[in-house]
């Protein structure tokens, strides 16, 4: 099943991380994320300031829909977004459901 049609099941901690080849074969499916320092991470750039908030705001409705929440930084138009599962310290499925939903708001 798709990235995009699954959903976040709640972690509190009780798995473990991702490892090297899952999350590999996971990233296939949202070549343009990187991972780096057990974070996924991705950067847009926008138009201006305004279409920059627009995407924040429409990434916290799926991150309130998932129950899953980024890390966001934003600098003008460029909005900075790292996902990592805390309760875990590493990355988790949900990481990747989130990333895969951002995706499709993009534009």
């Amino acid at each position: 099943m798709k990235l995009t049609n699954r959903k976040c099941i709640p972690c509190e901690g009780n798995m473990k991380p991702l490892g090297k080849k899952d999350v590999n074969e996971l990233l296939k499916e949202i070549p343009s994320w990187a991972v780096k320092e057990e974070h996924l991470l991705k950067q847009f750039k926008f138009r201006d300031f305004n279409e920059a908030i627009k995407f924040v705001n429409k990434i916290a409705r799926i991150a309130e829909e998932e129950g899953h929440h980024p890390d966001i930084a934003i600098s003008y138009n460029r909005v900075k977004i790292m996902l990592i599962t805390h309760s875990i310290s590493g990355l988790s499925e949900n990481d990747f459901v989130v990333a895969a939903k951002i995706d499709g708001i993009k534009k």
